[in-house]
C-alpha cells in the first residue's frame, strides 16, 4: 500500500541552470513562432475568402447568362473568412495557454530571470486581424443582391 504522505512523484525534474534556461527559451520563441504561422493563415484565409468573393461576384455581374449555383461565392467567402477569424481566436487562446503553463508549475524556477513579463505584440496584431476578420465577414454576409 502507499503512503498518503508521500507526494506523487513528478513526470519529471526541472533543474535550475543555463542549460534548462536557454531551453526554456527556445520554447518561447518555438510557442511565438507557432502563433505567428497561426496569423499567417488567418491573414490567408480572410484575404483569401474575401478576394474569391469580390472576383466571382464580378464576374458573375458582367456575364449575362444565368449563373447555374449564384450564391455559391458568397457562401465560400463566408465560409473562408469565418475559418480565418476562428483561426485567429482559437490560436490566440492556445498560445495564451501555453504561455501560462511554461511559466508555472515546475518551470517557474528556470522562468524566473524571464519573470518580468516582455509584452508581445502578438496580442495586439491577433486583435486587429479579428476585427478586420468580422469586418470582412459583415461587409460580404450584407452585399447579398
Amino acid at each position: 500500500m502507499s503512503d498518503p504522505q508521500v507526494e506523487p512523484a513528478q513526470r519529471f525534474e526541472v533543474r535550475v541552470t543555463a542549460d534548462s534556461h536557454f531551453a526554456w527559451l527556445r520554447t518561447r520563441l518555438a510557442v511565438e513562432r507557432t502563433m505567428m504561422a497561426y496569423m499567417r493563415t488567418a491573414v490567408s484565409l480572410i484575404a483569401f475568402g474575401f478576394t474569391i468573393f469580390q472576383f466571382l461576384q464580378r464576374y458573375h455581374e458582367s456575364v449575362s447568362r444565368d449563373v447555374r449555383f449564384p450564391y455559391a461565392a458568397w457562401y465560400l467567402g463566408l465560409a473562408l473568412i469565418f475559418c480565418g477569424v476562428l483561426a485567429a481566436a482559437v490560436s490566440l487562446w492556445e498560445y495564451r495557454r501555453m504561455i501560462d503553463y511554461i511559466r508555472t508549475g515546475p518551470f517557474a524556477a528556470v522562468a524566473a530571470a524571464a519573470s518580468e513579463q516582455r509584452r508581445t505584440p502578438l496580442y495586439a496584431i491577433t486583435g486587429v486581424l479579428i476585427l478586420i476578420g468580422i469586418f470582412a465577414f459583415f461587409a460580404v454576409l450584407l452585399d447579398v443582391k
